[in-house]
């Protein structure tokens, strides 16, 4: 069989020509999305790590857009049918080297040429089955997420729940505590004083008995300072009635 002539494959193509980059390196991107739809030979391109990755993807946005506005095509239904790197013609220049040489630099050039078509039914059938079981497959983990998120929020909010009833309660039990603390330092405080009417009162019956002693004591001395006074009166009167019984006794 002999090989198809590229100018002569079915599809959009777009061009870049003479670009300064050599064949080969622009090869070695083009293999990646050669026979690979549109959407994910986009995603190839866009993570690639390669210079010529960046050119190879505007150049690709180029045919899938003349697919679209000349075509009619719709880009789900696209693919890379043929993608190729001719060589462009090479300018030539030299360096100069070391004791009068001279070497060559070759500055190469290539055209990159990219032809996008319409899958057949085959393709595209698969291609439906695929997409609706990738659909399920995401609606089913759309759903598990959803229920746990749900999950994950009704723990979270029983966790408050049960949080906010901990804290109520030791609260309450605080409260309880200090309301029972404050009634034990009011009791304490009317035994106190209870104490010091006591005190006081027995304070009162020492003050009175130590007055009572007092008086006594002061009786006491009056009494010895009377009888002090009376025992010198009485001797001097014995002595007046001695010196009058003995003249009376001359007398006789």
């Amino acid at each position: 069989m002999a090989p198809v002539n590229t100018n002569e494959r079915e599809g959009t193509r777009a061009v870049l020509r003479y670009y300064h980059m050599s064949a080969s390196k622009a090869r070695l991107v083009l293999d990646l999305i050669r026979g690979v739809d549109v959407l994910r030979a986009q995603d190839i391109l866009a993570s690639t790590p390669r210079e010529a990755a960046q050119v190879v993807a505007k150049v690709l946005a180029s045919a899938v857009a003349n697919a679209q506005n000349n075509d009619g095509q719709a880009v789900e239904e696209l693919y890379v049918a043929s993608a190729f790197a001719d060589e462009g013609p090479t300018l030539k220049r030299f360096r100069p080297r070391a004791r009068g040489r001279a070497s060559k630099i070759f500055k190469r050039t290539c055209h990159v040429t990219i032809i996008v078509a319409r899958m057949d039914e085959a393709q595209l059938a698969r291609k439906r089955a695929s997409r609706s079981a990738g659909a399920d497959r995401s609606q089913r983990v759309s759903a598990s997420r959803r229920r746990a998120d749900q999950q994950s929020h009704a723990r979270h909010r029983e966790t408050a729940r049960e949080e906010a009833a901990a804290a109520a309660e030791s609260e309450a039990a605080a409260a309880a505590a200090a309301e029972a603390h404050d009634h034990e330092g009011h009791d304490h405080e009317g035994h106190d004083h209870e104490g010091h009417d006591h005190e006081v009162v027995a304070d009162d019956a020492v003050v009175d008995g130590r007055a009572d002693e007092t008086e006594s004591t002061e009786a006491d001395a009056a009494a010895e300072t009377e009888t002090t006074e009376a025992a010198p009166a009485a001797e001097d009167e014995a002595t007046d009635v001695a010196p009058e019984a003995a003249s009376e006794e001359t007398t006789d």
